[in-house]
């Protein structure tokens, strides 16, 4: 059995631009890459109501070198352009795999017909760190449409798992991911209860969205809080005190340096200092092929 290491709670909440209310669940700077390893951070936006608009509410073009972002869209629509020339819209259960690798322009914005209307806009981003070998990756980009998503009812009515990237016993997900790494979108009903088997070694988190779950039947975590376990164990135990959206995700550590800024993450503070360079040169190009 994984033994939890730590329960954290959100910070205070900020703007990404004038379209993401965020709070960071997760960010390596403030706990550590080496202990968080191969994941870098979540963000999670709202729930959070616009009213209609013609205005097109999000973040403007920025650069990112040496990770992966992952969307995950719960409410809403997005629009994505990139310098790749990948573009597209995601809604409610799609998810948006973007590879930055040797450097991307990328800007995100609600969806025309989401903006026009108004709504709820609720999403989650992940950054993914890639080793040094594969951080001059070519930038890719991956729709995964809900459709496509496999979804696995849980034992005894306990609730619905979504397999996003890796492995949930037989089934696997469709995202093409770097090293070994799961992400699992899970609903749990009031009063379920499922032994979730991760791989011994793995990172593993727990991220509660949404709802109060029990824990290894020893500790509650409530909504926007996330589970780190001990990396030794192959399983933990989730009972859900009333309906729970939940992420996990385990990964394969990265036993690498890590060097980050802004929108960069490297090995080394060179590296950082080239990607700036690159990036104010013009190389990584433009969304609008400006």
């Amino acid at each position: 059995m994984k033994k939890i290491q730590a329960v954290y709670a959100a910070p205070h909440g900020h703007w990404v631009g004038d379209g993401f209310p965020v709070r960071s669940l997760l960010s390596y700077d403030r706990l550590g890459a080496a202990y968080l390893s191969p994941f870098l951070l979540l963000d999670r936006a709202g729930p959070h109501r616009f009213g209609p608009t013609r205005h097109s509410r999000g973040v403007a073009a920025h650069p990112h070198r040496g990770f992966e972002t992952v969307t995950l869209v719960y409410q809403g629509a997005l629009e994505h352009r990139d310098s790749a020339g990948h573009g597209g819209q995601i809604g409610e259960g799609d998810v948006q795999w973007m590879t930055a690798g040797a450097g991307i322009v990328h800007e995100e914005y609600h969806a025309p017909a989401f903006a026009k209307a108004g709504g709820i806009l609720e999403m989650v981003q992940l950054w993914i760190n890639l080793p040094a070998r594969d951080k001059s990756a070519p930038p890719a980009y991956q729709t995964l449409l809900d459709g496509e998503i496999p979804r696995i009812p849980l034992p005894d009515g306990a609730g619905l798992l979504r397999v996003v990237a890796g492995r949930y016993r037989d089934r696997l997900g469709p995202a093409r991911t770097f090293t070994p790494i799961n992400v699992w979108d899970l609903g749990l009903v009031a009063g379920g209860h499922v032994r979730l088997e991760v791989p011994d070694g793995h990172t593993t988190l727990l991220v509660v969205l949404e709802g109060t779950v029990l824990v290894n039947g020893e500790r509650i975590v409530r909504d926007e809080s996330v589970v780190s376990f001990e990396r030794q164990g192959d399983a933990f135990h989730l009972e859900a005190n009333n309906d729970a959206r939940l992420l996990l995700l385990s990964g394969e550590p990265i036993d690498e340096p890590v060097a980050g800024y802004g929108p960069f993450v490297m090995n080394h503070d060179a590296e950082l200092q080239q990607a700036f360079a690159d990036f104010h040169a013009g190389k990584f190009g433009s969304p609008r092929g400006a």
